[in-house]
């Protein structure tokens, strides 16, 4: 979405609140030097998310104000507290009733990303506040440097089922869930961890395989399309944000990464 177009919505939604919303502009662009930025605008400012709820959002009015953002170009990656109208997709989901992480302690993503077509697309994503900034800052550079993801979307637009959504090679962050094949939380429960084009980078465990469809994708010595390894630049880019990488765990993890603090 252009730059224009962004404001222009802005504006169309205060006249519908009967008030004027006046946008900030776009802050200095940084040329881009190398693929991995480290520096980046943190100014918040006033903006309106372009997310698959966008009608419901035009419907009620509602103007939500960023707390972060990062440009590329004309490109906006931001975050925001989390939305009503994403607490209702959810509730019962994603979000269940539990004692350890809150709607306060999670943060509403909005970025770009290149699909397997090259096309741009608008994600979304639910992470923890502590890595909201992080994120954005790795989206933000695996787009200017054109990175194929499949797919970027809630994991409530799959039932919350993780098995569903990594057969759909969705990217994903928080799930309030168990590891697969145990009790124990996740940290994607908490909102720490985010699973990239899991399909062609699958978790083993012993014999079990997920996704269960993936099982073209755990011979790692072979050569094939969106494979990360430590060769290549989603690790790179996580990496340098300080994210763990689960392809070096016993039970291997190839799509997740983590940074817990």
């Amino acid at each position: 979405m252009k730059k224009a177009a962004f404001f222009a919505i802005a504006f169309f939604i205060g006249l519908m609140a009967s008030c004027i919303h006046n946008g900030q502009n776009k802050p200095e662009e940084k040329k881009v030097t190398d693929t991995i930025i480290q520096e980046a605008p943190t100014e918040p400012v006033d903006t309106i998310p372009d997310i698959p709820a966008i009608n419901a959002i035009l419907d009620s009015s509602v103007i939500f104000t960023a707390e972060d953002t990062l440009w590329h170009e004309d490109y906006l990656f931001a975050s925001y507290p989390i939305p009503d109208t994403v607490k209702a997709r959810m509730d019962g989901l994603s979000m269940k009733e539990n004692p350890y992480i809150s709607y306060d302690q999670l943060r509403y993503l909005t970025v770009f990303h290149y699909d397997f077509d090259s096309l741009v697309q608008k994600g979304e994503l639910v992470c923890n506040q502590s890595i909201a900034h992080d994120l954005l800052c790795v989206f933000r550079d695996l787009f200017a440097a054109q990175y194929p993801i499949c797919s970027i979307r809630l994991v409530d637009d799959f039932d919350a089922d993780d098995e569903t959504s990594m057969q759909a090679n969705n990217t994903s962050c928080f799930n309030y869930r168990t590891v697969p094949g145990s009790s124990g939380l996740s940290q994607h429960a908490l909102g720490r961890a985010i699973d990239v084009n899991p399909l062609q980078n699958p978790y083993i465990k012993g014999s079990h395989v997920y996704p269960a469809t993936a099982t073209e994708y755990i011979d790692r010595t072979k050569d094939f399309p969106h494979k990360i390894d430590k060769d290549d630049l989603c690790y790179k880019v996580f990496a340098s944000y300080g994210f763990t990488w689960g392809g070096y765990w016993r039970d291997r993890d190839y799509q997740h990464f983590v940074k817990r603090r």
